[in-house]
């Protein structure tokens, strides 16, 4: 099954647009930095990636602004040049910010 979970921060958002069905799509890059265990030792890894979300969720990622984190769940596909991936968002739910945690 073709599905990603992932815990990244809104880079950037792009411009709303509305799909050949009428559905609002809007355009996004997000960034990843996080420490895994690779082999029994820690790993420092950073990843941006390009994503979009298609109807009720674009309100939702809109609301959360760019530098916010969340949890994007949903599936990939390729990019419609063929190079790289593109991540469509099928669910979203907003982190606390580490700036937001602090007394």
């Amino acid at each position: 099954m073709n599905q990603l979970h992932l815990t990244a921060q809104i880079e950037s958002l792009g411009q709303l647009r509305y799909t050949p069905a009428g559905l609002a799509a809007l355009d996004c890059s997000l960034k990843a930095e996080s420490e895994v265990v690779e082999a029994g030792q820690p790993r420092k890894v950073s990843l941006e990636i390009r994503a979009v979300v298609v109807g009720e969720l674009v309100k939702a990622l809109q609301g959360l602004g760019v530098g916010k984190p969340a949890r994007f769940s949903g599936f990939l596909t390729h990019q419609r040049n063929g190079r790289g991936y593109v991540l469509h968002v099928t669910d979203l739910l907003p982190q606390p910010d580490a700036q937001d945690a602090r007394p």
